[in-house]
């Protein structure tokens, strides 16, 4: 398996209950297709086929979690997704038993189309990754979502338009003071996956 320690330390230090289901789902991820990678990013394990994020999870305090990269284009022939955002992100929900999963047979299936459907997805060459944008910003977006996880999940599955909105506004702020308080109100805005202008954006 190609691992990363760093998940191997990330589940030795989760909670009781958790590690048996992160150690089910890292298997099975592992099971699913030889040449998956784990990488570290937004402060816990995600999965990778040729440098595309696969999938990821987490732990927090009373239960897990288990996310597809393009769940909004990945077929749900067994309706176990509950969407996160309307382009990116799909999980498994609040697992707080490893009974929770569902059949693992199922999941190595959705795995393995989510690795298909990762190579059929082509990247512009004139478009920067979110990682890159963090890089070219005068804010440290690694370091401010380190321990805010479902934030950073929910700034990644936005479009970059909707991303660049919030990353501007914090940024032409006048006074470190103002530029906290954005920072706290895009933070809240994020549990909630709203983007910056939520208020004007008809559904």
């Amino acid at each position: 398996m190609n691992t990363d320690p760093r998940v191997d330390a990330f589940i030795e230090k989760s909670a009781e209950f958790a590690k048996p289901i992160l150690m089910e789902l890292r298997s099975l991820i592992h099971e699913a297709h030889p040449e998956i990678q784990e990488t570290w990013k937004w402060s816990f394990p995600n999965f990778t086929y040729r440098g595309k994020i696969i999938c990821s999870m987490s732990a927090f305090k009373q239960h897990c979690s288990f996310g597809f990269w393009l769940a909004a284009q990945l077929p749900d022939p067994h309706q176990i997704l509950e969407k996160v955002g309307k382009t990116s992100m799909g999980s498994l929900g609040k697992i707080t038993h490893v009974s929770q999963l569902p059949d693992r047979v199922v999941l190595i299936e959705y795995i393995r189309t989510a690795i298909e459907l990762s190579t059929k997805v082509v990247n512009s060459p004139q478009k920067r990754t979110a990682s890159e944008k963090w890089e070219k910003s005068s804010l440290d977006f690694p370091e401010l979502f380190a321990d805010s996880p479902k934030q950073a999940i929910s700034f990644d599955a936005m479009s970059v338009s909707k991303r660049k909105e919030y990353m501007a506004w914090i940024e032409e702020a006048k006074t470190e003071q103002t530029k906290m308080k954005r920072i706290q109100t895009m933070m809240q805005n994020l549990l909630e996956n709203k983007s910056l202008h939520w208020k004007y954006n008809k559904k």
